[in-house]
């Protein structure tokens, strides 16, 4: 299963982002494999539309979770429409993420995380 968790680097030793739309990398990784891509954030310095944006390099890559901190209500409706599910409330580095994942420990969100303003830093 191929799923996306946003991260502050471009190591599976890297911190979880905090952020979607605007982390620094998107790691996709290959849960079965452990096989990686780390994907520089096309979106990190976006004026407007990073969460819309970076929802749809998620259905580009064609990946099947994202693995976040927090997620706005753009992000989360353009993952949704592409069928990607969101789980949240993880930290620490990608690998742990990783592993609660595989162990069930994550759950899908049904809504976002963040609202508009918050997601802008205001």
């Amino acid at each position: 299963m191929k799923i996306c968790i946003s991260s502050q680097g471009n190591t599976l030793d890297a911190q979880v982002d905090p952020r979607f739309g605007r982390c620094q990398y998107f790691l996709i990784v290959d849960t079965d494999t452990m096989e990686f891509e780390p994907v520089r954030n096309p979106n990190i310095n976006a004026s407007g539309g990073a969460g819309i944006q970076s929802g749809q390099v998620m259905a580009d890559r064609q990946v099947t979770a994202v693995v976040t901190g927090n997620v706005g209500p753009n992000a989360f409706q353009a993952l949704r429409a592409a069928g990607i599910s969101v789980m949240k409330g993880t930290s620490g580095n990608i690998r742990q993420a990783i592993e609660q994942y595989k162990k069930g420990e994550l759950k899908a969100i049904q809504g976002p995380t963040t609202g508009a303003m918050m997601a802008h830093g205001r």
